[in-house]
This record gives C-alpha cells, sequence and structure tokens, in this order.
C-alpha cells in the first residue's frame, strides 16, 4: 500500500526554494510514498465563510479540498515572510481546516519544513505553520524538523534535489509520515 503525502508550498514564484524543495521531495520519496505536490494554491480565494457553502464552494477551493481528502499525509514548505507563516499556506490550512471538526487536516500525520535566507531557516514561520495545522485538527509530527537557512547562497547554482543533506534529510521524514499514517490506520 503506499502513503499519499500531499505537499503544500507556501510561496507562489515560480522559483521558489521551498517550491524546489518540494520538487525534491517528489524525487527523494522513498519506496511505497507519493508524494503529490498541489501546485495551485495562487487560485484559492482567501477564507471566508460567507463563501464556503456546501455546493457553491470556489473552485480553487474544491480542488484543494478534493486533493487533500485523498492526501494519507501533508507535507507543509513554509517560507518566513517577516518573521511569520506566508498568507498563501495560512489561507491554505483555513479552507482545510472546514468544515469544523472534520476539515481534510483532521487526524492526518502532518510535517514541516522549509528554507528561507535567514541564518535559521525559516524557523519561526515553520512553528507557526504547525501551530495552524495541530489546531486545525492535523496529527502534526513535532520531531519531524528541517529548516535550511541561506537558502539565496546555499541554493544559488544548485537545485535542493542535489544537495546531499536534502536528499538524507526529507526521505526520513516522508518516511516518518508514512510510519505515523500506518499508526493512525
Amino acid at each position: 500500500m503506499s502513503v499519499r503525502v500531499l505537499a503544500l508550498v507556501g510561496s507562489l514564484r515560480a522559483g521558489s526554494h521551498n517550491r524546489q524543495l518540494a520538487q525534491a521531495a517528489v524525487k527523494h520519496a522513498p519506496e511505497g510514498v507519493e508524494v503529490v505536490l498541489f501546485d495551485s494554491l495562487g487560485e484559492v480565494p482567501f477564507y471566508n465563510e460567507d463563501i464556503d457553502v456546501e455546493g457553491a464552494v470556489p473552485a480553487g477551493a474544491a480542488a484543494l479540498r478534493e486533493v487533500a481528502g485523498q492526501a494519507d499525509a501533508f507535507l507543509l514548505f513554509s517560507p518566513e515572510y517577516n518573521g511569520t507563516i506566508p498568507a498563501v499556506l495560512k489561507n491554505a490550512i483555513d479552507w482545510l481546516s472546514r468544515p469544523y471538526g472534520a476539515g481534510a487536516l483532521v487526524g492526518k500525520p502532518a510535517a514541516v519544513v522549509g528554507t528561507a535566507f535567514g541564518q535559521f531557516g525559516g524557523v519561526w514561520a515553520q512553528d507557526e505553520t504547525r501551530k495552524a495545522v495541530g489546531i486545525a485538527g492535523g496529527a502534526v509530527l513535532a520531531d519531524a524538523k528541517f529548516s535550511i537557512p541561506g537558502s539565496v547562497t546555499r541554493f544559488a547554482e544548485l537545485h535542493p534535489q542535489d544537495d546531499a543533506e536534502v536528499a538524507e534529510q526529507l526521505p526520513a521524514i516522508l518516511t516518518q509520515l508514512a510510519t505515523a499514517t500506518a499508526v493512525a490506520a
């Protein structure tokens, strides 16, 4: 049985190092783990309970919920914007937290990783992301962490998929997610 992990990236920029990190997760996924990268967070409107109406949910949000509903686990990639979680990632969590108590995140294992230009690799944003996912009902793996500092220089000429530390750490985190999924089942 294959474990399906949904990857959500908190940057919309085409050349985002976090997007590249998510691509590396797809490439380095261990056997039995399929990483699905949802690449349309920019099409999901800001969460508004007035538009979250059964049968009339905006297409972008409906697509996110559909793919999230098919996921066994989540791997979120968060850069750090002004010391906190990017709005696009927080918005995805908000949509996936509804309907209250029965959203797509509820009870499913989740991990948060990422890279940022600063010396700590975006740990503040990643901690805030873990907090939001946990409050939304996700089973956050507290010890599944990977923060890569200095992204602009570290990945200036090297794609994250070709980085030895990335090739070692991402499969380990994906294995943790797969193990947590089996335990939760």
